[in-house]
């Protein structure tokens, strides 16, 4: 079974939900940034237990359906920005169709009501995140950036991210190189 969750933000909360489900003898349980994992039933006792646990960490579990399905295509985006190094074959809307079996309509319109965003903003977004850690952490250059990203060419990776940072990538770095980045807009 899975269960969606929101709040958890840092590494020490997600050990602290970790440490009190092993205290509290509820094993078989995984616990991501963004959802609870089991493959055992859990009674009615345990499932107490573990909303209580969550409750005391202040984190929240998504228990409506259109809630769920706003963090599943947050999560297929992150994954596809962070984790994934394919690059899409079709587009954001294909793959969040063919993935989570929905109407693209609806998943969007849905997506933009509850996050304030279109589901393609949050990616861009997303996206120009994990393209401020390459250049600032990794120390890759802008075209090998472009690669990784799958950007269809450098300039539409400095085009957009111009758009979105209001600087050009060199700028950007030039600036924020030296001091701490600045917090992100992208409603994790």
């Amino acid at each position: 079974m899975k269960l969606f969750i929101k709040n958890i933000a840092t590494f020490e909360s997600l050990k602290f939900v970790r440490s009190e489900l092993e205290r509290n003898g509820l094993k078989g349980i995984s616990v991501e940034y963004n959802e609870i994992n089991w493959q055992v039933v859990l009674t009615p006792a345990q499932y107490g237990t573990l909303r209580q646990i969550l409750q005391h960490a202040n984190i929240q579990l998504f228990e409506d359906r259109k809630d769920i399905l706003v963090q599943r295509i947050k999560n297929l985006i992150t994954e596809i920005v962070y984790h994934s190094d394919e690059p899409l074959i079709y587009n954001l809307s294909t793959y969040l169709t063919e993935n989570l079996k929905h109407d693209y309509t609806y998943m969007s319109n849905l997506f933009s009501a509850n996050q304030e965003m279109t589901n393609e903003k949050f990616y861009i977004c997303h996206r120009i995140e994990r393209v401020k850690e390459l250049l600032l952490y990794e120390k890759m250059t802008l075209t090998d950036i472009a690669i990784k990203m799958h950007y269809s060419s450098l300039a539409h990776l400095s085009s957009q991210f111009k758009k979105v940072m209001g600087l050009t990538p060199s700028q950007f770095k030039q600036q924020f190189g030296k001091v701490e980045l600045p917090p992100d807009d992208c409603g994790k």
